[in-house]
């Protein structure tokens, strides 16, 4: 892949570093009150933005294949919304006697409450031949957002560009949201915590792929390979699309929002990256399982005497 066709396809990861940057330069531009008013344009119509667009884009035709998957459901909203909270605040209990920024801890708190993404988890099982319907179920029950049915056969023929809609409107939450942040003398953020809590993330996320994943390939288990795939992105990722809006909806008025943002910011392209990589790994395992499922499932022929 050429340089210029992976900065294409990077172009919101690319896109979160300028707007950053671009705030920086000149945060009066997007301070509540500055001309972009982000008192009304983001938190009113960007953030319903955001959710409307998300409950468009949600392809819920396709999750009627996956609802007989209750065994699957059930373990991956369980560990999503569950275990992964409790997890990182029993962890965070740990880290609050650290020099670690408090802030950068509250936001990694937040981080664990979010649900999955649509996009990353479904995009990531589908790339390794993974349960996709699953994936996508779970995608949609985590984020509450089934509105496609009503304009369904409008949205395949028209096909909206759905996600690079909510990407830029994304890039403007977070560009108003770092405009505050440095316009505040106040704030600052030191790069010992920063460094530590990218660890931190990369840390989380391996080791709950991990975990997900002996624990869908266990002896007594009844996933299927596929299933397992679907488990393991499913359960580990966490959707920077839904979760910006509502930090911005939690924590509105907070002075500190940037940075309680920041694990977020980190954990997206972490995931992405992490998945990245994993994919011909998972895929080749995915592979030889089946092929030896298979083999173990076929009948015995008979020997001849």
């Amino acid at each position: 892949m050429g340089l210029l066709e992976r900065l294409r396809k990077e172009w919101f990861i690319l896109g979160i570093v300028l707007v950053i940057a671009v705030a920086r330069l000149e945060p009066g531009v997007g301070v509540k009150g500055g001309p972009l008013k982000p008192e009304i344009t983001i938190t009113y119509i960007a953030v319903s933005a955001i959710f409307f667009n998300s409950g468009l884009s949600l392809k819920t035709e396709e999750l009627t294949s996956a609802l007989m998957h209750v065994k699957l459901h059930l373990f991956v909203q369980i560990f999503t919304l569950v275990f992964f909270p409790t997890a990182i605040w029993v962890f965070l209990q740990l880290l609050s006697i650290t020099p670690i920024n408090e802030w950068l801890l509250k936001g990694l708190q937040t981080v664990g409450c979010m649900p999955p993404p649509v996009s990353s988890a479904v995009i990531l099982t589908k790339a390794v031949g993974g349960n996709e319907a699953a994936a996508i179920f779970n995608s949609a029950f985590g984020s509450f957002l089934i509105v496609r049915r009503y304009i369904k056969d409008w949205l395949e023929r028209k096909k909206p560009p759905f996600g690079a809609i909510s990407s830029c409107v994304l890039l403007m939450i977070i560009y108003t949201t770092f405009c505050d942040t440095f316009a505040n003398p106040n704030i600052d953020l030191d790069k010992f915590s920063l460094i530590i809590i990218v660890f931190i993330i990369f840390s989380i996320q391996m080791s709950f792929m991990f975990l997900t994943f002996l624990f869908s390939t266990r002896n007594n288990s009844t996933f299927t390979p596929a299933d397992t795939v679907a488990i393991v992105f499913c359960s580990t990722h966490k959707s920077l699309t839904l979760g910006i809006p509502m930090l911005k909806i939690v924590f509105a008025g907070y002075e500190y929002l940037s940075l309680i943002s920041v694990p977020l910011l980190i954990y997206h392209p972490a995931q992405i990256l992490l998945g990245s990589l994993l994919v011909p790994t998972i895929k080749s395992w995915m592979v030889s399982r089946q092929k030896a499922l298979k083999l173990t499932r076929q009948p015995k022929a008979p020997v001849k005497v």
